[in-house]
């Protein structure tokens, strides 16, 4: 188990800590109290983590700041009460229970239980189940561990956990957001010289502007339910792979102000951290999966905003913490991260400009393959926003991705549903600045000009890709499928081949060659 430092939690470690904890942790560090297993000490700011056998015993230490409050053993408790309900939202496998370590009648320490029997409560533990660290995502990352398919299965999780967490109009917001961007741009002045001025008023001048035009948004979302109890510290070192599956844990519980905020601000840290890990296509496929789940298309206007606040909080925590390193080759590292963040920070906030692309062909063309590879090198971080009209048909049924569809969903009336719904949210997108992939087949004059229309309604830039492959690759390519939205048969890829397209007055691009090939050759005009 590893408990990462956050945003809040990478202040300036303390000095010793009084009281009990002291006795506590000699007598976690003590194999004997384990049984003879032997023990690993993991240190952070505000805990201190002892990992024996398949067990890991967090001991909070006795320390206040600001936004924490550990000075006292009946504080320490309900701190430990308080992670463990609310990480067992998420983790209840992993976060077994209280614990307490007790003084016995003879002076002795033992372990107490979460009622302290057999003495008095010298402190109470978080007691976790222990997993090994390379089943972290953020070592998984490292070694580049992490595919498509996981960080689908983690969108769909993060998806599933905002949409239970309870909702909390009475917080968040505007006057919440405000608060979070103009304290850590203070703190970015008055602060390290490791950042140039100019840079940071650039980004304090960036950031009231968004404030002030964003403010109507996050007044809407916070009273229609968008606030929620989230996370809060969502990022890759608190994400465990358990039994196969993405677990969250580590979601902080020492100031409720830092998790309940608006579910898009949960998941810009994530984008934001895979952001700064050179894992853009990975992010890009997190922030369609979750869009497409989650149909919060119009979280995108918030987007450079929240991704700016994460990279300003990530640039004042590594500047604060390379100031305490002795080793100088580490501060230095943490100096360059933390410029870098700044950077991030600004960037952010000054996205290009949104764009329409459509891609359109027969089953088979490879049409979904090209709109995930283009997405993330178009637009605002972390890539244009990807809109399948396969996978919109299902959700308009209301089915599963992979399940399949009676005939009767493919009438023309069905299908003008669909190239309706398509529009709908990429005006959306394309309102909220953001960059957009349309993906569908396209095969009437009539949807192709709907989609150009659309992008001149918009006033953006307009790029329409058709797909042309032979009709042996499109059967062969449908026929390898596994796990796909796409219903379609080499009898349906057959059929297609006595469509009437009318004029083509896209660019016509061979589809038929390898798609490192294609891609290369779309991107080459896109430019």
């Amino acid at each position: 188990m590893q408990h990462a430092a956050s945003d809040p939690k990478q202040d300036p470690a303390p000095g010793p800590t009084p009281g009990s904890i002291p006795m506590a942790a000699a007598f976690l560090a003590d194999p004997a109290s384990h049984g003879g297993a032997a023990v690993q000490r993991v240190e952070t700011h505000a805990a201190i983590v002892f990992l024996a056998g398949d067990r890991a015993y967090k001991l909070k230490r006795a320390v206040r700041y600001p936004y924490l409050d550990y000075s006292t053993v009946e504080r320490r408790r309900m701190a430990c009460v308080e992670e463990l309900r609310l990480n067992r939202r998420t983790a209840p496998s992993l976060y077994l229970g209280l614990d307490s370590v007790v003084r016995r009648s003879d002076g002795s320490l033992a372990f107490g239980g979460e009622e302290a029997k057999g003495g008095t409560a010298l402190d109470w533990l978080v007691v976790m189940r222990r997993f090994p660290q390379d089943a972290l995502l953020d070592r998984m990352a490292e070694r580049g561990g992490l595919d498509d398919a996981l960080i689908r299965d983690l969108a769909d999780a993060v998806t599933a956990f905002h949409a239970a967490a309870e909702p909390r109009p009475d917080s968040g917001g505007a006057v919440a957001m405000r608060e979070v961007v103009e304290g850590s741009i203070a703190e970015l002045r008055a602060g390290s010289s490791l950042f140039p001025p100019a840079r940071v008023e650039r980004l304090g001048e960036l950031s009231a502007e968004a404030l002030d035009r964003l403010a109507p948004l996050l007044e809407e979302r916070r009273r229609g339910g968008f606030v929620r109890h989230c996370h809060g510290d969502l990022h890759l070192r608190n994400i465990v792979l358990l039994d196969g599956k993405p677990v969250l844990f580590d979601g902080i519980e020492f100031d409720e102000r830092l998790a309940v905020i608006d579910v898009a601000y949960d998941l810009a840290f994530l984008l934001m951290d895979l952001e700064r890990r050179g894992l853009r296509p990975l992010g890009n496929a997190f922030l369609n999966r979750s869009l497409e789940a989650a149909e919060d298309y119009g979280a995108l206007a918030l987007l450079p905003l929240f991704l700016s606040a994460r990279a300003a909080i990530r640039a004042k925590v590594a500047a604060s913490t390379a100031a305490l390193r002795p080793d100088e080759d580490a501060a230095r590292r943490l100096e360059r991260e933390a410029a870098a963040y700044l950077e991030h920070a600004v960037a952010a906030l000054e996205p290009p400009p949104p764009r329409l692309v459509a891609i359109g062909g027969l089953s088979g063309s490879g049409k979904t393959r090209l709109a995930r590879a283009l997405a993330p090198s178009l637009g605002a971080s972390p890539g244009a926003v990807v809109l399948r009209s396969d996978a919109l048909r299902k959700r308009l049924f209301g089915i599963g991705e992979t399940e399949r569809l009676p005939a009767e969903a493919y009438t023309p009336a069905v299908t003008e549903r669909v190239y309706a719904g398509l529009l709908e949210r990429a005006r959306t997108a394309l309102a909220a600045g953001h960059a957009v992939v349309l993906d569908a087949v396209h095969a009437r004059p009539e949807e192709r000009a709907a989609a150009a229309a659309l992008a001149a309604e918009a006033g953006v830039r307009f790029d329409g890709i058709w797909l042309d492959a032979p009709l042996d690759t499109r059967i062969a390519r449908i026929a390898g499928r596994r796990g796909d939205a796409s219903d379609a048969t080499a009898e349906v890829a057959e059929r297609q081949t006595v469509y009437d397209l009318g004029p083509l007055e896209w660019l016509r691009t061979n589809a038929g060659r390898d798609a490192g090939e294609t891609l290369a050759a779309v991107l080459e005009r896109l430019v």
